[in-house]
């Protein structure tokens, strides 16, 4: 590790020295650059589950409801108000004054379209669990429109929030929608408007003049071009040369040794995102095997420094985590059976499990290689042998789907989404709901999903803290550490880094 931090200071550095007469792009043409790693294939947040989408989709799109950044609370956005009538009835009054790229002003009707749509069993949306607990909407006015839930449903504000509205009719017609109306190019009705798109490359954003502003704010600059440059390296020296003005999820090593220039500042804070270990307790991957075992799962959690790796790998303020959630976010109950680094404990109780000489594993992973790698080898000081099976989320997600993984490294980040809920939601379902439950507990999925279904918040709590301890006694995860957010921007701009690690990037400004 020590090798390769020498290693990367050393480009850096000599990067710096051997550029210094290269200028920083200028503001002339109000345009910045920003970069993203991962491809952007679709312009259809609607469609999309990487927080790049998410990240564009609040740039071109806008939704009911909005995430305020300094509170965390949900605030009306392309609402003006609302009213809860009741458990299950829920009234919007939409602004008058909101139009979509096109020209066109937003009303009722669109709304009510955009819901219909998304609720289709026949589409893709990474939304469609809306139809869970939506009965209907319907149009009370030309700016006004009641949602008819199902249930109580207290995650109501974040879907509200996570749905963005399409023009009545840009999808088709029901029973001939079409899922990639909006792929390529996009009637938004964010503050940025898509002038061209090529898939992969580059999305070209132009501020909309007729933007509402609202919660999000005005932008203050007026072009955007967000480009895909999956490799860090080049992203560095685009940077360093003035081919782009930010870049994210930079770690603090090569962080602080770009930051020695003048001319890039670095910022790390906290984000939502934590990782895990997600054990195969219910033998989907086979029966009888060593996880299904409770023992060999509490060994598994003494076995790994989680706290160590935190510190040395993950970096910044990331830190040890024992909760299946992020202690920061409504509901994260804490005092929870805790599972102290303790490789004597470890090899115990495998013995006590009939593993005296451990047993191999197949761990698979998608992300953060050489943290994975002391996943591996922590669990192998204590007799539990490894193959890491580290590759692309694809290969991961059809292998889980398959019901070929007993345990795999993941991360989940709620993204502009405070509550225990946005994490508990998908990954505690009903297994026959859902493949990233592997517990097969039906006594942890009733109790975290009943916490969806109320609207009261110490019930809530109450739900979430019995559901939490359930599967940190059970050992069903590994909860492993928070994660960072560092962001390199150049000096010609001001990049003001949110608590919750989001980059809202249209609140970027010119120095």
């Amino acid at each position: 590790m020590l090798k390769w931090l020498k290693y990367t200071s050393g480009i850096v550095l000599a990067a710096l020295t051997i550029l210094p007469n290269i200028a920083f792009a200028d503001k002339s043409d109000d345009t910045i650059v920003v970069a993203f790693s991962r491809e952007l294939t679709n312009l259809d947040y609607n469609f999309g589950t990487k927080t790049e989408y998410i990240i564009l989709g609040d740039l071109v799109d806008d939704s009911l409801f909005y995430v305020e950044p300094k509170t965390l609370a949900y605030v009306p956005s392309l609402a003006s108000d609302f009213k809860i009538v009741n458990d299950t009835t829920v009234e919007v009054n939409l602004r008058k004054d909101v139009t979509f790229h096109s020209g066109e002003k937003m009303t009722a009707d669109d709304i009510v379209y955009t819901y219909n749509f998304i609720m289709q069993d026949d589409q893709n949306s990474r939304h469609a669990k809306i139809s869970d607990w939506l009965k209907s909407i319907e149009k009370t006015g030309q700016f006004s429109v009641r949602f008819n839930l199902k249930e109580p449903y207290a995650n109501l504000f974040n879907d509200l929030y996570r749905v963005r509205i399409r023009q009545n009719g840009i999808m088709g017609v029901e029973g001939n929608y079409d899922s990639n109306a909006q792929a390529t190019s996009l009637n938004g009705l964010g503050p940025y408007k898509v002038v061209s798109f090529d898939p992969g490359v580059e999305v070209v954003l132009e501020r909309h003049e007729d933007y509402f502003g609202g919660a999000k704010g005005f932008p203050a600059i007026k072009n955007m071009v967000i480009r895909s440059i999956p490799d860090i390296g080049t992203q560095q020296a685009e940077l360093m040369s003035g081919g782009i003005h930010w870049m994210y999820s930079v770690k603090q090593d090569l962080g602080t040794a770009m930051a020695r220039s003048s001319r890039i500042n670095y910022q790390i804070g906290q984000s939502l995102r934590i990782g895990f270990l997600v054990l195969d307790a219910g033998g989907y991957s086979g029966k009888g095997h060593p996880i299904t075992d409770v023992r060999v799962r509490r060994a598994m959690n003494h076995a790994i420094n989680r706290g160590s790796i935190a510190k040395h790998l993950i970096g910044g303020p990331a830190k040890a985590v024992h909760t299946a959630c992020n202690p920061v976010v409504f509901g994260c109950y804490q005092d929870v059976a805790q599972y102290e680094y303790s490789p004597e404990k470890a090899k115990n109780l495998l013995a006590e499990a009939g593993f005296p000489h451990g047993f191999d594993l197949d761990l698979w992973s998608y992300r953060d290689k050489e943290a994975a790698q002391a996943l591996a080898s922590d669990l192998g000081k204590v007799g539990i042998r490894v193959n890491l099976k580290h590759g692309k989320l694809a290969g991961l997600n059809k292998a889980r789907k398959a019901r070929e993984i007993r345990a795999y490294f993941g991360t989940w980040g709620s993204t502009a989404s405070p509550d225990t809920a946005t994490i508990s939601n998908i990954h505690w379902r009903a297994p026959e709901s859902g493949d990233r439950n592997l517990s097969g507990d039906p006594k942890v999925n009733e109790l975290m999903l009943s916490a969806e279904r109320t609207l009261d918040l110490k019930e809530r709590k109450r739900l979430y803290a019995e559901g939490l301890t359930l599967i940190a006694d059970q050992a069903y995860w590994v909860p492993l550490w928070t994660y960072p957010e560092g962001v390199l921007s150049s000096s010609d701009i001001i990049f003001n880094q949110d608590p919750d690690g989001y980059p809202r990037l249209w609140n970027i400004t010119w120095k």
